[in-house]
């Protein structure tokens, strides 16, 4: 079983920075590969950036392409941060951060295991 708790969510403005963090905890919860999804009001969940284990690979959305960067930290705990920059108001959604024991793919179906969420509000 993994947990996983996402925190850093907020309401900015457009064009500001947020950086979103997932703490990774349970069993084997290392060696979890680890995505962010979002979901705005009346669409579905979709994928947003993806890191493999290890932090070599990584993968994104085209829509966030060059503005968010996905990064993880291995220690006694793991903790998986999306940055956000310059971020418009199509970005406002509840983020989720997930995990999986296999590779980062980019279907919610890849993944097993889910945090509650995390608002984030751009306004315009």
């Amino acid at each position: 079983q993994v947990q996983l708790v996402e925190s850093g969510g907020g309401l900015v403005q457009a064009g500001g920075s947020l950086r979103l963090s997932c703490a990774v905890s349970g069993r084997f919860f290392s060696t979890c590969a680890t995505g962010w999804f979002r979901q705005a009001p009346g669409k579905e969940r979709e994928f947003v950036a993806g890191i493999s284990w290890s932090g070599d690979r990584t993968n994104y959305a085209d829509s966030v392409k060059g503005r968010f960067t996905i990064s993880r930290e291995n220690a006694k705990n793991t903790t998986v941060y999306l940055q956000m920059n310059s971020l418009k108001p199509e970005d406002t959604a509840v983020y989720y951060c997930a995990a999986t024991f296999g590779p980062p793919g980019y279907r919610r179906s890849d993944y097993a295991y889910w945090g509650q969420g995390t608002q984030v509000t751009v306004s315009s």
